[in-house]
């Protein structure tokens, strides 16, 4: 069983709540979430905030903490192969009671179909708040070019405002 390696990320001017999944082998290495060098997450968060791609840890924080954005990961653990979010068992999810407790979360949106579903099945009863699924930014969803998923992702700065 793995358990989710890092916090969220969020603070008290939060707006938004966008959750994946659970940290794929590259984010794992890397410490941080959508660590893959072909995950579009951070692609499509700086070009909708008009911001530059950030590099480090500290640049992707400030930038999601700057435009008022949370950021974790519906399971705090599980058992998964690798990165593929179809052979998740066993999953167990993070309590987000701390995130709507501190930050004014207005809308939750999901990275992709395999977190909208876990996050209905094991989430929202606490919540109450219904998610907007999204569609994944991972490279394995290859059928979604960036200019579609930015057309997509971009509902996100209604609730930004």
């Amino acid at each position: 069983i793995l358990i989710h390696p890092y916090r969220p990320v969020y603070d008290k001017n939060s707006r938004i709540l966008i959750l994946g999944t659970f940290p794929s082998v590259a984010s794992r290495d890397a410490n941080f979430f959508y660590g893959h060098p072909r995950n579009r997450f951070w692609t499509v968060i700086s070009a909708l905030t008009g911001n530059d791609l950030p590099k480090t840890i500290e640049e992707k924080k400030f930038l999601l903490l700057g435009n008022n954005i949370a950021l974790w990961d519906v399971l705090k653990s599980c058992e998964i192969e690798k990165s593929k979010d179809s052979t998740i068992m066993n999953p167990v999810p993070n309590d987000l009671s701390e995130i709507f407790e501190n930050a004014r979360i207005r809308a939750v949106f999901t990275n992709g179909r395999k977190a909208y579903e876990l996050y209905n099945k094991l989430i929202r009863s606490k919540t109450g708040i219904e998610a907007i699924c999204l569609p994944s930014t991972s490279p394995a969803n290859a059928g979604y070019s960036t200019e579609h998923l930015l057309k997509e992702w971009s509902v996100i700065l209604d609730y930004l405002k």
